[in-house]
């Protein structure tokens, strides 16, 4: 048995078919650790949704933005932004069942495999251990699965407030634990979210850094996405931290990382 996980596939169902191709992943063997953005900019959203769906307990998926952004449209009157490629799934005569299955999604997955092992779509604060983090991301699922949950997807975008505090309560408390697991990029050392940057680590503001390269109390592998400028790398990493999103809908690769090995295998996108 082997553990993958795979960076975002925001719709990159051709190369997600080819990469499973290229491991010789069994579904009744292997395991999949998805980060997340399994829809969004590619041509494939509906494929995706549909395909991992069906891998049933093989694959498991944590909510990346994109995800939260097509149930925000979806279920909690957002509207659909200019590059959006959602419509098919908007439309599917299945489109309850999936959106059904991807809001009961959570924010972060764990489990031991020989250490410590934590994925969420961006990553994680540093001055959260991981008990609390997990039980943060226990809230927002809670929600997610409630009657409140149209009312939280209403109001749940937003930069404000920037700055987790313990005492955060109603969709503040929310809007920023989702935030952390979905969105972050750059810190301060006091762990504000800045959300204007996007690109590289040259592209950090003032007093500003990487999630990654402020250290924490544990030693425990982060998994994450979201960040296609890193190409799969964390420079100057003070945790345990390791990148999957190469940037496949941008006409990067597709990459899996086998968590028992450390080895890592990509195929190249179909949008160069």
């Amino acid at each position: 048995m082997t553990t993958y996980a795979i960076g975002d596939l925001q719709g990159c169902h051709a190369e997600f078919v080819e990469l499973l191709e290229t491991l010789d992943f069994d579904p009744r063997r292997d395991r999949l650790w998805l980060a997340g953005d399994l829809v969004n900019r590619g041509p494939g959203s509906l494929e995706c949704l549909r395909e991992v769906k069906a891998l049933g307990d093989a694959a498991v998926t944590v909510l990346g933005n994109h995800d939260l952004h097509l149930l925000a449209v979806a279920r909690g009157g957002a509207v659909l932004n200019r590059k959006d490629t959602l419509g098919a799934i908007l439309a599917a005569p299945d489109r309850e069942a999936l959106l059904d299955w991807l809001q009961s999604r959570p924010l972060l997955v764990r489990d031991t495999l020989g250490q410590d092992t934590l994925m969420t779509h961006a990553g994680l604060l540093p001055r959260w251990p991981l008990d609390q983090a997990a039980g943060l991301a226990g809230e927002v699922q809670a929600v997610l699965g409630g009657e409140q949950a149209g009312a939280f997807l209403e109001r749940m975008y937003g930069n404000a407030p920037a700055l987790w505090r313990d005492d955060l309560d109603g969709v503040d408390r929310l809007r920023v634990i989702v935030n952390v697991f979905t969105r972050m990029r750059f810190i301060d050392a006091a762990g504000r979210l800045d959300f204007a940057a996007k690109e590289g680590l040259d592209s950090a503001p003032p007093g500003f850094a990487p999630w990654f390269q402020y250290p924490r109390g544990d030693d425990a592998r982060l998994l994450f996405g979201h960040w296609a400028a890193l190409q799969g790398t964390t420079p100057h990493s003070r945790v345990n931290a390791q990148a999957l999103d190469t940037g496949c809908v941008w006409g990067g690769a597709l990459t899996a990382l086998a968590l028992e090995s450390g080895e890592r295998v990509s195929v190249p996108s179909q949008r160069r």
